[in-house]
């Protein structure tokens, strides 16, 4: 991940192919770009929190507490980055509500297949300038988009990454900038 290596425990989600990795990855650094504190929401095991850390202070939440150590383990022994904390949150029943989004330039999302309402929900009622959107599921990205841009966010283009091999499921990714 990045300059950083983990070691996933068992169940941890990667993305399934290199080439649809890198793309999603180029998306979310030039949709961040400049912001110097990122949240990093549904983090897994770091797959944007780690390389993002290069450049800002991340801050990483994942429900999964393996998952959690994993991605710190891996920062702690890569050296040079920025400051990361991780923590094992279910954003489903506690998203970080408004107050505490406060504190970052932006916040990239890559939620399950379910989507993020409660998470989506906070993010509308926050001041958060960036948001970086990653989805695997076109009608829950659809769902929270809309009511992202309800808010008040404006959607940049969807960017579509069809990297689930052999299968009709595609990764979509979208930058919302608050105005």
């Amino acid at each position: 991940m990045g300059r950083a290596r983990v070691v996933p425990p068992p169940g941890a989600f990667l993305q399934p192919t290199r080439e649809g990795e890198a793309a999603l990855l180029a998306f979310v650094r030039e949709a961040t770009a400049g912001a110097g504190r990122i949240a990093d929401l549904f983090a897994g095991v770091g797959t944007f929190a780690l390389p993002l850390s290069e450049t800002a202070e991340i801050h990483a939440v994942e429900g999964d507490r393996a998952m959690t150590q994993a991605l710190a383990a891996g920062w702690r022994e890569a050296g040079g980055l920025r400051r990361l904390t991780a923590e094992a949150r279910d954003l489903f029943r506690r998203p970080l509500d408004p107050d505490a989004l406060r504190r970052f330039d932006a916040v990239v999302i890559d939620p399950p297949r379910a989507g993020a309402e409660a998470q989506i929900a906070a993010l509308a009622a926050s001041a958060v300038p960036v948001v970086a959107y990653v989805s695997c599921n076109p009608a829950s990205f659809a769902r929270d988009a809309r009511r992202l841009v309800a808010a008040g966010y404006r959607m940049g283009t969807v960017t579509v990454v069809d990297q689930f091999r052999w299968s009709p499921h595609v990764e979509l990714a979208a930058r919302f900038v608050r105005p």
